[in-house]
């Protein structure tokens, strides 16, 4: 059980590791680039290639909190040193997912369907780069988290 324990820290780790990055690229690369475009260009973007985002983001976004919290599942089994880091590693993973329920999902549906004013654009993405940097910050202390408790197994 130790080594699946071992396994599931560096599972963890790198599945954080690569969501956070995939969260930073599009924190400081896409956001950037759709506030600089006019609404309905926006609308034209977002509306032809969202699903492309989506379907790069829904895998990447459950398989790192599964791996994080099978690797707290897995420290706390195993009764591991630092396991509460890999605990506040999963239970951040899990608030990350949530903000998808709590704002994400309407409105990335509300830009895919062009239902929002062309005057209320740059404030909704104002919006949405504010609710995106708060889960980029809460990854990188997930992240942050999964890799103290992957040193929690070093000598």
């Amino acid at each position: 059980m130790n080594l699946l324990a071992e396994v599931m820290h560096l599972l963890s780790a790198a599945g954080l590791a690569l969501f956070v990055g995939a969260l930073l690229t599009e924190a400081m690369v896409l956001v950037p680039m759709w506030r600089t475009l006019q609404p309905q260009e926006f609308f034209t973007l977002h509306a032809a290639h969202a699903h492309r985002l989506y379907a790069f983001f829904a895998p990447l976004t459950v398989s790192a909190t599964l791996l994080a919290v099978g690797a707290a599942i897995a420290a706390v089994a195993t009764d591991r040193p630092l396991s509460s880091a890999s605990v506040v590693a999963a239970v951040l993973a899990l608030v990350i997912l949530s903000t998808y329920l709590l704002y994400f999902q309407r409105a990335n549906a509300s830009f895919a369907a062009a239902s929002i004013t062309h005057e209320a654009l740059p404030a909704e993405l104002a919006r949405w780069a504010s609710w995106h940097w708060f889960r980029t910050v809460i990854g990188l202390v997930a992240l942050a988290s999964a890799l103290l408790a992957l040193r929690g197994a070093r000598p």
